[in-house]
């Protein structure tokens, strides 16, 4: 069998387009999952008499509100990429995180990805000239088109297999 490794051709990435819509989406879900908790946080303060939690909720400025969408968001995404290799968003269009080689990112890259994204404007920074972003480059991940990558390893694959059978024989 070939020792040759797959390499991400930049065809595959997905379009800034693509990626901004992935952000928008991803936004959507983090800000959802803040509003389930503060549901669940506020009824079961309020079921229990925790009236300190309650009153911290309701009194909540705009730097904490900053600070823990920004908690959420990495969580969020460290969780989700980490575990499955796509984002929510990422699931809903097709869309997966790679390394170079085409496979998922370990965790420790995961990790590094969503925290490069407190970077301020880094979720537009993929809007450029490339479709990559800085957490992408930072990190070196790509966010490519799920089908087209599966097809595009087979095909490398069934290349590097021509002419094995003959001289294994």
């Amino acid at each position: 069998m070939s020792n040759s490794t797959y390499i991400i051709d930049d065809k595959l990435l997905v379009s800034g387009g693509q990626r901004f819509l992935n952000y928008l989406l991803d936004n959507i879900f983090v800000l959802a999952l803040i509003f389930l908790l503060a549901v669940f946080l506020a009824f079961f303060g309020t079921l229990l008499g925790l009236t300190g939690l309650v009153n911290w909720m309701n009194n909540i400025g705009d730097l904490e509100g900053r600070f823990l969408f920004v908690v959420f968001t990495i969580i969020y995404y460290t969780v989700t990429e980490g575990l499955f290799g796509r984002s929510l968003a990422k699931l809903i269009t097709g869309t997966i995180v790679v390394d170079e080689n085409g496979v998922k990112p370990d965790f420790g890259t995961i990790v590094k990805r969503s925290l490069c994204r407190i970077i301020p404007f880094d979720g537009l920074s993929f809007l450029g000239s490339s479709a990559r972003g800085w957490h992408d480059s930072l990190s070196d991940t790509y966010v490519v088109n799920k089908k087209a990558l599966e097809e595009e390893v087979k095909i490398f694959h069934e290349f590097n297999l021509i002419g094995v059978q003959e001289l294994q024989a």
